[in-house]
């Protein structure tokens, strides 16, 4: 590791989020909907709509608006037709990039994406063409003021999940992604509510990138970020604090 924790390196997140609060809102409003129209309109019994609830809270969205979201989904409001799309391709360097968005118009989202990794000097693969570098796990992240190390990993095997990693920044518990629901479950009634209960795609490995390559990286990722469709963005790089501060202001 080259001085930045993996967490961050997994889901790149742009910094700034008060000037996003709108977008970040309008991407979560769309995941509420569509993870109550997919299943059980209650977060108890539909492990997909829990995650998105946890994403709200963490974001501070008022509770009514979540509800309101809910509420609309599970009725079927709205004209809105959201699709599941994921998109694979390499960054700058080789840099692997998984894109996971929802979309209600395919082609637009492809053109757009494809765009993306084009003006960066990347390019948009074939699905499945860089996902065998990542696994798909669930993961289960706790400020590191909820437990110590210890104590975290001993509830963690008690949890039934597979690791912990903790560090300064907090503590990332990852299980089996069927096991999801039921290691949050868990945790839940050991430490109370976690930050964050989701699937993301974990890179195998890390690849270092500095200079030019980080600059280019960086705006791939913005630019991904700021597409209303895309939802999460992972890729399989290492960057210090430093140039990863220096980037993103």
């Amino acid at each position: 590791m080259a001085g930045h924790s993996q967490f961050k390196n997994i889901m790149y997140r742009k910094g700034a989020q008060d000037k996003k609060r709108a977008k970040v809102f309008t991407k979560l409003i769309r995941e509420l909907k569509t993870a109550a129209r997919s299943g059980l309109p209650d977060p108890a019994a539909n492990p997909r709509l829990r995650a998105a609830v946890i994403a709200a809270r963490s974001a501070n969205m008022p509770k009514d608006t979540v509800e309101r979201a809910i509420k609309r989904g599970a009725g079927g409001e709205g004209q809105e037709n959201y699709e599941e799309v994921r998109y694979e391709g390499y960054g700058p360097g080789g840099i692997a990039v998984i894109v996971e968005a929802l979309t209600d118009n395919r082609n637009r989202s492809a053109s757009e994406v494809r765009a993306a990794f084009t003006k960066s000097g990347g390019n948009l693969g074939e699905s499945n063409s860089v996902s065998f570098m990542f696994d798909h796990v669930g993961e289960i992240v706790y400020p590191a003021a909820a437990a110590t190390p210890d104590a975290m990993f001993e509830a963690a095997v008690e949890a039934g999940a597979d690791n912990v990693e903790s560090d300064a920044d907090g503590h990332r518990t990852m299980c089996a992604p069927d096991d999801l629901n039921a290691v949050c479950d868990a945790l839940e009634k050991a430490l109370g509510p976690a930050t964050s209960a989701k699937l993301v795609w974990k890179p195998k490995s890390l690849t270092a990138v500095e200079g030019e390559m980080a600059e280019s990286l960086i705006r791939l990722l913005e630019t991904l970020e700021d597409n209303d469709d895309v939802q999460n963005v992972y890729a399989n790089f290492d960057m210090t604090d430093e140039a990863m501060a220096r980037l993103s202001a």
